[in-house]
């Protein structure tokens, strides 16, 4: 596990500006906030294997710095519950992204103990040319574009603003 500092220097030395999935979850969980069970299977050949360590049912996603919205490009299988069906989820992601994304670069599967029923958050930050460092938070996984329900913040924040 890298520190806060070598997670983003690694995104920013590919050219990027956003942190992968296994980024994002690494980088918070040495914040002490709680996330999921995951690994990243680079092959078919270990996505069982991680399915059996992290334990059923699990979602698979996939990983990859040309894909942001996984679920718009067939990327994301939930409720995996079978070694029968962990390869037909890998199998069935890898199909629909080579078919909206030719030439993709994919890092693998990630593969996530599937999280009780509850409500999506996103939380991002960026710097505002007339701000400075603001905060982002919202209504996350595909709410995220449909109702666009985000509100932005100048940080730092006090509590009442977080609330």
């Amino acid at each position: 596990m890298g520190s806060p500092k070598e997670i983003i220097e690694k995104a920013y030395s590919e050219g990027r500006k956003f942190l992968l999935e296994p980024e994002a979850k690494e980088l918070i969980s040495l914040y002490d906030i709680p996330v999921p069970k995951y690994r990243v299977a680079k092959e078919r050949g270990e996505v069982v294997d991680l399915c059996r360590e992290i334990g059923y049912p699990v979602v698979i996603k996939i990983v990859s710095p040309d894909i942001l919205h996984k679920s718009d490009v067939g990327g994301v299988v939930v409720g995996v519950k079978s070694d029968e069906e962990a390869l037909e989820a890998f199998d069935k992601i890898m199909g629909n992204v080579g078919k909206a994304k030719e030439g993709a670069e994919i890092r693998g599967v990630l593969v996530e103990e599937m999280a009780e029923p509850g409500v999506e958050v996103v939380v991002g930050s960026t710097t505002d040319p007339q701000f400075g460092p603001v905060i982002m938070f919202g209504l996350g996984g595909v709410f995220i574009e449909v109702l666009e329900d985000v509100t932005f913040r100048i940080v730092p924040i006090e509590r009442r603003d977080a609330e």
